[in-house]
């Protein structure tokens, strides 16, 4: 089974993130920042944050489904807000997708939020509501159940450090996995989670049996060049010791997003 993990950054770097989906061609592919915008014809919006802007994908979300067209695909918004296509204002949703191919039946599914609540009306204030969701599949050739969970943690303008906030989503989320997931089980855990190596929420998944491969493998860095700023720690996936690790990769190149890829192939 092979997983990729990604924060998709709205899908500004459009073309190369499309052709390295359909090239990779993951069996559960797991996304962060994906924009979905139901009323809107136009390929490109805008994200206007103060000094902060940033083209965004109309449909990202209905984009990868097309080039994905036997995955079951799943979206989670966390919010809807304004994006501007051109000068009008215009509504758009911004979540997680996850992808999983249809040659794997999805036996239990849960979403929920591990920060706030949803907004209809706005992105809302700084730290953000963020959500994640957890896929319970079988697996026909090995003869057994998988859990793969992922989450975009909440970003914090005060840095990656532990907050009381945090320790309240390491919590959610292990409730969360808990819903669904069952000892003795493959268990898979992955995402943005933008915090650092040490955080709180590494103590909280380790009750789970989950050890995570970025830090244990010795990579440093999971950001790309198009993030210039400190902290290269963004992105983790965990794993349980029954899942039995054929390679894993914080992918390099492509540059496809501001974050790598984590691509896991495990049987």
């Amino acid at each position: 089974m092979r997983v990729i993990s990604l924060n998709a950054w709205g899908g500004k770097l459009h073309a190369p993130l499309m052709h390295y989906l359909a090239a990779a061609d993951p069996d559960v592919l797991c996304l962060q920042e994906v924009t979905r915008s139901v009323t809107v014809s136009s390929d490109w919006l805008e994200y206007r944050d103060g000094i902060h802007i940033l083209p965004q994908r109309a449909n990202l979300f209905d984009e990868i489904k097309a080039i994905l067209p036997t995955h079951d695909a799943f979206f989670a918004p966390m919010a809807r807000g304004k994006l501007f296509d051109g000068d009008a204002e215009v509504w758009s949703e911004f979540g997680l997708a996850t992808f999983v191919r249809g040659t794997y039946p999805i036996i239990g599914h849960a979403m929920d939020f591990v920060h706030g609540s949803f907004s209809g009306d706005s992105y809302g204030p700084h730290p953000r509501a963020r959500n994640a969701h957890c896929v319970r599949l079988f697996d026909y050739a090995a003869d057994r159940p998988v859990a793969i969970a992922q989450l975009h943690g909440l970003r914090d303008l005060a840095g990656k450090g532990d907050t009381p906030a945090r320790h309240a989503q390491a919590d959610a989320l292990v409730g969360l996995i808990e819903r669904l997931w069952r000892q003795g089980e493959a268990l898979v855990v992955c995402g943005d989670f933008n915090v650092l190596p040490g955080s709180v929420m590494f103590e909280a998944l380790a009750g789970l049996g989950l050890k995570d491969l970025v830090t244990t493998r010795g990579y440093t860095d999971t950001r790309t060049s198009h993030y210039t700023r400190e902290g290269r720690f963004a992105d983790y996936l965990l794993v349980t010791p029954d899942v039995g690790i054929r390679t894993f990769q914080v992918v390099e190149q492509p540059e496809v997003s501001d974050h790598r890829p984590l691509l896991l192939d495990f049987e």
